[in-house]
């Protein structure tokens, strides 16, 4: 009978977060995209539609500051590492302390993390360096250089980070 009693009782509360549970269109993927971007838009501040606008860089960005001002976007410019000889897993454990910040503001709008990463994740400790754009381009190579860039996106992919300027044919 005990056991049967806590089965109800947590059945009970699920019921009651799930009917209290706002629904909120722009966070349904069933629904058709401009429809979700019609209902966010209708629901964002001026100061939180400034803030999805900016990118500030990594050396400034906390999960409060990403939280409190909505911004949209954060990046590792060249040489911007969390910690000197950063691994993948202090990459990662980084960006998703940012990214929390994002989720937890009103909205729960996530971010976007960018890198410069032309001449490879280069930032990431013991990481590959390439050369720098105008060297890929100079060896009138593209094969290389999609090379280059694949082998480049899997390693940042692999730290977390969607966004990067990579390299390209120059």
């Amino acid at each position: 009978m005990g056991m049967s009693l806590v089965k109800l009782v947590v059945w009970v509360s699920w019921l009651a977060m799930a009917v209290g549970a706002e629904y909120v269109k722009y966070k349904d993927p069933k629904q058709p995209v401009a429809a979700r971007i019609k209902d966010l838009m209708s629901k964002m501040t001026l100061a939180e539609k400034i803030g999805q606008m900016a990118q500030i860089d990594r050396s400034v960005a906390t999960e409060q500051i990403l939280r409190d001002y909505s911004v949209g976007s954060v990046l590792s410019g060249g040489g911007s590492e969390p910690l000197p000889e950063a691994k993948a897993e202090d990459w990662i454990n980084m960006v998703n302390a940012f990214q929390n910040g994002s989720l937890s503001s009103r909205l729960g709008i996530p971010m976007i993390y960018g890198i410069d990463a032309i001449h490879g994740h280069n930032n990431v400790y013991n990481a590959t360096i390439f050369p720098h754009n105008v060297g890929l381009g100079a060896t009138g190579d593209p094969e290389l250089v999609k090379k280059i860039g694949a082998a480049t996106a899997l390693e940042v992919r692999a730290t977390g980070i969607p966004y990067v300027f990579a390299p390209c044919i120059a």
